[in-house]
Parts: C-alpha cells; sequence; structure tokens
C-alpha cells in the first residue's frame, strides 16, 4: 500500500473513520513525515485505552459466563468525611462499552470525572444514586449506613441486576449473586462507573452545602478532616451536616 500520493488530511480521515487495516498501519510506518508518525502514535494509545478499558469487564465477563448478563457495579463515596452524607451508586453499563479513561474515581481529575458522569449517565442501562444522611451515619454507624444506601441503589435499579459487583463491602442479604473485590473501583468497569457517580454527585452536594456554610470550607476539602476544617469547627463549632459520631468532633461535643 502506497500512502506517500495521500495527504495528511486524507490519512487522518481514514483513521478517523476506522478504516484502519494492518496495511495502512504498515504504510504509514513506513512514511517519512512526522506528522505520519503522530496519527499513529495516536493510534496506537488509543487502541492502548481501548484494550485497558475492555481489560476491566472480566468480572462482567466472568458473570456472562455463569448466565448472569445484568451485572451491577456498586460503590460509595464519603466514608471518611466529618461533614455531608454517604454517596452510594449502583450502575448497570451495556457490555463491554467503552469509556476511555474509566478508572477508580479518587485517579481522575475533577473535569474529566464530570465527564465521564455525563457519558455514563447518557449510554448506561440504569443508574441509581443514594444519599445517607449524616444523622442516619450517627445513629447507626458509617459501616452499616453504607451498606444501607447499597441496598437501596441496587433494588432500586431497572432492570434488577443478575449479579452484583462490590468495591469491598459484603451484602449477604442480596436476592441475586454477589462478587465483593476489594480495590474494585479498579478493577471493574461497572464498579469504577459506579464510583464516579458516587463521587461527583457527593462533590456536587457538597459544593451547595458551601453556600449554605461557608465558614467551614466545603467547597475545597467536601467535608474532610484538613487542618483547615477541623480549625473552622473548633472556631464556630459543628454545623447541622456534621458527622457527631466522628472524631475530633464527638470529642469537643462532649466537652
Amino acid at each position: 500500500m502506497n500512502i506517500s500520493e495521500l495527504t495528511i488530511k486524507e490519512i487522518e480521515g481514514l483513521f478517523a473513520a476506522d478504516n484502519v487495516s494492518e496495511d495502512l498501519i504498515n504504510a504509514c510506518r513506513q512514511d517519512t513525515r512526522a506528522a505520519t508518525a503522530k496519527i499513529i502514535k495516536r493510534y496506537e494509545r488509543k487502541q492502548a485505552e481501548v484494550a485497558r478499558v475492555l481489560g476491566m469487564y472480566r468480572y462482567e465477563e466472568g458473570a456472562a459466563a455463569e448466565g448472569c448478563r445484568i451485572v451491577a457495579g456498586v460503590d460509595e463515596a464519603g466514608r471518611g468525611p466529618l461533614a455531608g452524607p454517604v454517596s452510594v451508586a449502583a450502575v448497570i453499563l451495556p457490555e463491554k462499552l467503552i469509556l476511555p479513561r474509566i478508572n477508580d474515581s479518587k485517579k481522575l481529575s475533577e473535569k474529566v470525572r464530570a465527564e465521564l458522569f455525563d457519558e455514563i449517565m447518557s449510554k448506561a442501562v440504569s443508574v441509581r444514586q443514594v444519599f445517607i444522611d449524616e444523622r442516619t451515619i450517627d445513629r447507626i454507624n458509617i459501616l452499616q449506613a453504607t451498606m444501607n444506601g447499597m441496598y437501596e441503589a441496587v433494588f432500586a435499579l431497572d432492570p434488577q441486576p443478575e449479579k452484583v459487583l462490590l468495591d469491598a463491602v459484603r451484602l449477604e442479604r442480596l436476592p441475586m449473586p454477589s462478587l465483593s473485590l476489594i480495590k474494585g473501583d479498579a478493577k471493574s468497569a461497572s464498579i469504577a462507573a459506579a464510583s464516579i457517580i458516587a463521587k461527583v454527585s457527593r462533590d456536587r452536594l457538597m459544593d451547595e452545602y458551601d453556600k449554605q456554610y461557608p465558614e467551614y470550607g466545603f467547597a475545597e476539602h467536601k467535608g474532610y478532616g484538613t487542618a483547615a476544617h477541623i480549625a473552622a469547627i473548633k472556631k464556630y463549632g459543628p454545623c447541622a451536616i456534621h458527622r457527631l459520631s466522628f472524631e475530633p468532633i464527638r470529642s469537643m461535643v462532649g466537652q
């Protein structure tokens, strides 16, 4: 295949249309133009990312091999903060949906999380997101509150999943099979999608709380126990969305 008579724009058009063959790739590698080399590098990066994302469906593929084709991923955001709710999400993705850059939400920038949030919401088969408030967390503890939120999110999915993939937490009362994965948000595309929905939803809520309680800086730290946040609590006392059962707030209130 001889591409020397093609313009760079024409070559880019072939790649953009996914009209890519081994002959085209080999011809581009032999082409002496620097722009052609850049096209090949971009293509190889894209293919590597597709392969990475497809690799994140191995647990979903395992479920399909068991006869469970509708698989939900479940994750939470906000178990550790001193203020605000814990956010839980459950997501069912189409089989092998390619979502470039998808990963554990903590490994992504705010901008990328927001972009993936929109893409997941538009392309997912079903998404459910639940907040469990700080008073419930104080009453029943953060782990139980998180689990309750996970049950609620899973049961609200339509269609109901045939198997559920969870990040670390075990839900023994689910009526369908489930699998708990340590660091599942970096291993399963479905769990990663849920982690992004949970994280972005909670961050946006904390931004709204920042407008109600500007003295605490919630937009900056999202309720986590930074030095500035703890200093604000010592100065102003806890507000309505602080978790009174969490240290050091518990000791402050006790005093």
